[in-house]
């Protein structure tokens, strides 16, 4: 035994850490299974939970990157903004809703659309972000996808849309936004009409309105794996029919089994997959 213990030959050093010195929003956890995962394991796994396969929500921007190649997009009304043609007012008033999430989602509105190519072939795309009022159309909605449609069809260039929408039509606006299911569903009649090619991507959630317009109107009409599809939620529907629904009710892989859509693609094969579709035609 020493007398004298020797000295070490490194410091320790304590240091109390603020609050602030420890990044926040390091870790997501899944909805579907709970798992806690790393937001930059994620955000390199395009946002699908390695576990149980969960998709998250995209951006609408995350969207134009995963599809579009680097280089090519050319965005389409991109100043175009909503007014308040109600003068509505709640808990927030419309204007102060419209710009909270806009300063949320960097976004003019609630969809992206513009040109571009994708593995190659020019097409024009829409993408709707359920970040903004849920994703829901009101007339900026309804309008820009309306004109990128009509593009399409002067171009005869194929359409793709993908869809993100929990809220349907905007009631902020009223009869205003229920006019654009119509809007743009007449487009589409068009754009058949004129043999055009319209490919129609649901994701979670895919809801109301939209779902009742042009999102069910594709020639083919692809989901990602276990997103929200339907008109009204199942817990209303129970509660109106008082009755339960079967397991996985509205869910992607239910509305496959039963004819509503055509095929599931996972988000890494979505690119892929709609190249090789758009070769065949």
């Amino acid at each position: 035994m020493h007398l004298f213990p020797r000295k070490p030959k490194y410091t320790i050093v304590k240091v109390a850490k603020k609050r602030g010195d420890i990044p926040e929003n390091l870790w997501a956890k899944c909805e579907e299974c709970g798992e806690l995962i790393y937001k930059k394991k994620l955000d390199g796994n395009m946002k699908v939970c390695h576990k149980c396969n969960y998709h998250f929500t995209l951006g609408a921007h995350e969207r134009v990157k995963l599809l579009i190649d680097e280089g090519t997009f050319k965005e389409m009304d991109a100043d175009m903004e909503a007014l308040d043609p109600l003068s509505f007012e709640g808990p927030k008033t419309y204007k102060e809703k419209l710009k909270a999430d806009q300063g949320l989602t960097g976004l003019k509105d609630a969809v992206i659309t513009g040109e571009g190519k994708l593995g190659g072939r020019a097409i024009v795309l829409g993408v709707t972000d359920s970040r903004f009022i849920m994703g829901s159309m009101g007339s900026v909605v309804g309008e820009k996808l309306t004109r990128a449609i009509e593009k399409a069809t002067e171009d005869k260039c194929p359409l793709v849309i993908v869809s993100g929408s929990g809220g349907g039509a905007r009631m902020y606006e009223g009869m205003f936004s229920l006019m654009q299911m119509a809007k743009t569903s007449a487009a589409l009649s068009r754009l058949d009409r004129a043999g055009g090619l319209f490919i129609s991507i649901l994701t979670n959630p895919t809801m109301a309105g939209i779902m009742a317009s042009f999102a069910s109107l594709g020639d083919f009409i692809i989901a990602e794996p276990k997103a929200l599809i339907g008109f009204t939620g199942p817990r209303v529907i129970e509660q109106t029919i008082r009755q339960k629904l079967p397991a996985g009710f509205q869910k992607s892989e239910f509305l496959l089994r039963h004819g509503l859509i055509d095929m599931i693609i996972h988000r890494k094969n979505m690119k892929e997959t709609l190249a090789r579709m758009l070769s065949y035609f």
